[in-house]
């Protein structure tokens, strides 16, 4: 049983690679899966049984990124015992960290205009599990809290997380600063307004945020 498993994930994996490379190498999306199978060297059996469509394939791998983010943060033996706020920005800083090492492929599947706009279905299943993540922490969080009233709404939370991401993701793809560390300092700034608007003390974050934001639209 277990060898099946690994192959299986290993033709998984070996099926978002070829989509990956392909795309690149020829600068658009398969014309059919057929074509695309036949060019990777899987049957279009083979295909099915992990993905639905091309677009499934997609979406797919938007879910990759984010496993493989999780997988990385929690062999950090130390990760536990992190702040909430600490774990969000763990999160954010591993997960752009492996987007950098695919920005070709993001960069092209996301395209140069109407990013947020025209790409947001393979978005969704991503969406899922980003506002999943952030209402985990949300709830860790309110379990702390004895009082109700003191206790934070995960769903708004978990909004406000998803909208940070695009945000982030908007800006890395624009970031045109060496080691995109222009990216690292909106994280911060970004992660530190979020947590400061639910402990209920925006003002300076939020201005100190403005201030970036601000600074970086007019360079």
């Amino acid at each position: 049983m277990a060898a099946k498993k690994s192959t299986a994930t290993s033709k998984r994996e070996q099926i978002i690679s070829g989509y990956m490379t392909s795309v690149l190498e020829h600068e658009k999306i398969p014309a059919s899966v057929y074509k695309f199978c036949k060019s990777i060297g899987v049957s279009e059996d083979q295909f099915y049984t992990h993905f639905g469509s091309i677009e499934g394939l997609q979406k797919s791998i938007w879910d990759t990124f984010f496993v493989n983010t999780i997988e990385l943060i929690e062999k950090n033996k130390e990760y536990e015992s992190f702040t909430n706020k600490d774990k969000m920005l763990t999160f954010f800083f591993t997960f752009f960290e492996l987007l950098t090492l695919n920005r070709s492929y993001v960069l092209f599947t996301l395209g140069q205009q109407g990013i947020m706009l025209k790409k947001m279905e393979q978005l969704k299943s991503l969406r899922k599990q980003v506002k999943g993540f952030a209402t985990d922490l949300i709830e860790d969080g309110n379990a702390t809290k004895p009082f109700k009233i003191s206790k934070h709404n995960p769903a708004l939370f978990s909004e406000g997380a998803w909208l940070q991401f695009l945000f982030l993701l908007k800006f890395w793809c624009d970031d045109s600063s060496p080691s995109f560390e222009k990216t690292d300092i909106a994280i911060e700034k970004s992660v530190q307004t979020i947590f400061d608007v639910f402990e209920n003390t925006p003002l300076s974050s939020i201005l100190d945020f403005g201030k970036f934001l601000y600074k970086e639209n007019m360079t």
